[in-house]
C-alpha cells in the first residue's frame, strides 16, 4: 500500500486501487477520535434494614418514574431483605431505564458491633460509602423515607454547582433557629447555625477519598477513612443522632467543604408543623419529600401519609401517572386541619410540573 495520508484525499475519500483502505480509515479513527460518549449514569444509593422494604421500593419508584438519564442504585440492605428487593426490581426490569446492586451491611471489622448500634441499626452505613463504592465518582443517598416529586437529574445537576472546596451538599437541619434541635441541644460541633441533616445527601466521593480533614483531635489533618472512628470514640456519649451528628462535626471543622442547598431539596414535618418556615417550598414547591418521624405510616401528618400513599399505589402505566394528581388533591384538601395541611398546594406544585413535563418529553426520553 502507499503511505497516503487520508486527509490527502479529502474532502471525497475515493481511494485508489494502490491504496489500502483499511490502513487509511483505521488511521481516521485516530486523526478525527470518533468515539460514542457512553450515556452518563446518575448513581443513587439507600441503606434499608428492618420493616423498610415498601418504603425504599416506594423511594425507587419515585425516582424511575420521573427521571430522565439512567440511574443506577446502590442498595445496601439485611440479609433476609435480599430476596425480596430481587424479585420486586427484576419485575421493573421491563423500564430498562435503571440497573442496580445489592450489598450487605458492612462496617469495619474491629467495630463492626459499635457502628451497628450507634442511633438506628444500619444507619452509619452511610459513612462508609465513599470507601466500599471506590469506584463511583460520585453518589446521591438518600434515606428510605424520601419521595422524589421531581426527576432525580435536577439535584444531580447541583454538582456542577460545587467550587473547586465542596465535596458534598446537605439542606439545613431548621429554618428557623426558635425550634432547631442543634442550637438548643447539642452536646458537640455542628455546621451553621442549625446544623444539617442528612437524610439526602450529594457527594463527590472522589474528593472525598482525596481530602484531608481539619479536625479536634490532632493538628494532622485525616483522611474519611481515618477519621471516623477517633470521632466516633470522642463524642460517643455526646451525639444523639449517630452518624449525622458526626458529618455536622466532619463540617463544623471544614465549612468550605460544604454546599448547602434549600430546604425544598429535603423538606420534613419539621418544616410545616408548627407553620410554614421553608419560603423557597412556598414559592416553588417541594422537590424531595423527607417523611422522617414515621409520618408515612400513622395519622399524626395527613399530608406526607397522602402524597407517599399515592406514589406507593401507582403503578408505571402513563395513564395511570397522569391520573395521580386528581385524586391526590382530594385527599390534601381532607388535611386542611393540620397545619401542613394548610399549605396542601407545596405538596403537589412540582409533582404536577413534573407529571406535565414527563408527558411533554418524546417516549424515548421516558
Amino acid at each position: 500500500c502507499k503511505d497516503f495520508s487520508l486527509c490527502y484525499w479529502n474532502p471525497y475519500w475515493m481511494l485508489p486501487s494502490d491504496v489500502c483502505g483499511m490502513n487509511c480509515f483505521w488511521e481516521a479513527a485516530f486523526r478525527y477520535s470518533l468515539k460514542i460518549q457512553p450515556v452518563e449514569k446518575m448513581h443513587l444509593a439507600v441503606v434499608a434494614c428492618g420493616e423498610r422494604l415498601e418504603e425504599t421500593m416506594t423511594m425507587l419508584k419515585s425516582a424511575i418514574i420521573f427521571s430522565i438519564k439512567p440511574l443506577q442504585f446502590h442498595i445496601f440492605a439485611e440479609d433476609q431483605l435480599h430476596h425480596s428487593f430481587k424479585g420486586r426490581l427484576d419485575n421493573w426490569s421491563f423500564l430498562q431505564t435503571f440497573n442496580y446492586t445489592l450489598y450487605p451491611i458492612t462496617f469495619p471489622s474491629e467495630n463492626a458491633a459499635e457502628w451497628k448500634k450507634l442511633f438506628k441499626p444500619c444507619a452509619s452505613q452511610r459513612l462508609f460509602l465513599p470507601l466500599i463504592l471506590k469506584e463511583v465518582d460520585s453518589l446521591l443517598y438518600v434515606d428510605t423515607d424520601i419521595l422524589f416529586l421531581r426527576p432525580v437529574d435536577d439535584i444531580w445537576s447541583l454538582l456542577k454547582k460545587f467550587n473547586s472546596t465542596q465535596i458534598a451538599a446537605m439542606a439545613p437541619e431548621h429554618e428557623e433557629p426558635r425550634i432547631g434541635w442543634y442550637n438548643r441541644f447539642a452536646r458537640h460541633p455542628y455546621y451553621g447555625k442549625t446544623g444539617v441533616n442528612s437524610g439526602v445527601m450529594l457527594m463527590n466521593m472522589t474528593r472525598m477519598r482525596r481530602k484531608y480533614f481539619k479536625n479536634d483531635m490532632t493538628t494532622v489533618r485525616l483522611q474519611w477513612g481515618d477519621i471516623l472512628m477517633p470521632l466516633l470514640k470522642k463524642y460517643k456519649l455526646n451525639i444523639t443522632w449517630g452518624d449525622q451528628d458526626l458529618l455536622n462535626i466532619v463540617f463544623f471543622h471544614n465549612p468550605e467543604s460544604l454546599f448547602v442547598f434549600p430546604c425544598q431539596w429535603n423538606y420534613r414535618p419539621d418544616h410545616c408543623i408548627y407553620g410554614s418556615n421553608c419560603q423557597e417550598a412556598e414559592e416553588e414547591g417541594i422537590f424531595i419529600l423527607h417523611g422522617n418521624r414515621g409520618v408515612y405510616h400513622d395519622d399524626k401528618q395527613p399530608a406526607f401519609r397522602a402524597v407517599y400513599e399515592a406514589l406507593r399505589n401507582c403503578s408505571f402505566e402513563d395513564d395511570n401517572i397522569r391520573s395521580l394528581l386528581k385524586p391526590l388533591e382530594l385527599e390534601l384538601q381532607k388535611t386542611v386541619h393540620t397545619y401542613c395541611g394548610k399549605i396542601y398546594k407545596i405538596f403537589i406544585k412540582q409533582l404536577a410540573k413534573s407529571v406535565r413535563d414527563r408527558y411533554a418529553r418524546s417516549p424515548k426520553e421516558k
